[in-house]
């Protein structure tokens, strides 16, 4: 490989991971994807980007190998989703903790300058301030939550130790092209918005899970790629930043913008009735909003 530093994304064969690399490679910079296909696609991979499949989890020293080439590290990796976090534990807490540590030593080998990890706003569960700061109270519903904020807090406190930059985005709920594919139904930031655009095109009923009232805080990729590009160019060492939109939208009246053929299914286990971000902090610290609002993504087919 060349001696040009590159950028590594973990998880770049994914759904949020793929439009990051995308955007990358359109300014420029020299790319390398980490992932192990386990959810994502190789052909959603750009082309000129450096591609080596790996399980972060079981390869420290092919990590370490390959930080060689990188100062700064996107983590975007994770398995999957709430509800198979509650049927395999073990798989999801190496997947989803393990595999972090991994890098996180690995960055320190290597002496890298900065790590931008994808949280997710679930570690918030139900929480009782709405919009929700990042200073809400926590509160776990599911396996996923709980790795992916004990990730978060290993990535705050060994990037202190070891004497990098790092700053976590928690995540609302993120759609967008390339977020739902029949044949991956367990991508784990697969959005509601791609499953319900999916049964449009195909004539099939839309299926709302409960009574549908419970209600999403939507944020487009591309925005989110925005984030972390932003967080990835500040001066910021050490911080997390909600990234979501401010305004929820209640899952029925979702379904109801894609057709009036849907019907209900029971609830699931360990999801919360809303996600609204408080997104003050983001606004201020790193420069961004959201720039797409949901019905004009749907209108303009950018889902």
């Amino acid at each position: 490989m060349s001696k040009i530093k590159s950028i590594l994304v973990t998880g770049g064969a994914g759904f949020i991971g793929s439009n990051l690399v995308d955007s990358l490679i359109k300014k420029k910079y020299k790319v390398i994807v980490i992932d192990n296909l386990s959810t994502g696609f190789e052909k959603n991979i750009n082309k000129k980007a450096d591609f080596e499949k790996l399980d972060l989890s079981k390869n420290l020293k092919q990590i370490t190998r390959l930080l060689r080439h990188c100062d700064n590290i996107f983590h975007l990796a994770a398995l999957p989703r709430i509800q198979p976090s509650f049927d395999d534990p073990i798989l999801h807490n190496n997947s989803n903790i393990n595999a972090t540590l991994n890098l996180l030593i690995a960055m320190r080998e290597n002496h890298c300058k900065k790590i931008v990890y994808s949280s997710s706003s679930s570690c918030y569960g139900n929480p009782k301030e709405i919009p929700t700061s990042e200073n809400c109270n926590l509160n776990f519903l599911n396996p996923y939550a709980l790795q992916k904020y004990v990730s978060e807090k290993y990535v705050t406190m060994l990037s202190q130790k070891f004497g990098f930059s790092a700053i976590s985005l928690r995540y609302f709920n993120v759609y967008g092209k390339k977020s739902f594919n029949k044949n991956n139904p367990f991508n784990a930031y697969s959005s509601v918005i791609g499953i319900f655009n999916y049964y449009r095109k195909n004539r099939l009923k839309i299926k709302v899970t409960g009574d549908g009232l419970q209600k999403r805080d939507f944020v487009h990729v591309n925005d989110v790629v925005d984030a972390n590009i932003k967080a990835m160019k500040s001066s910021i060492r050490n911080s997390f930043f909600n990234v979501g939109t401010g305004k929820s939208i209640e899952i029925i009246k979702v379904a109801k913008l894609f057709s009036k053929n849907y019907d209900f299914i029971p609830a699931r286990l360990g999801e919360a009735e809303i996600t609204c971000a408080n997104i003050n902090k983001i606004k201020s610290q790193l420069n961004w909003k959201p720039k797409i609002k949901l019905l004009e993504a749907i209108k303009n087919n950018l889902i």
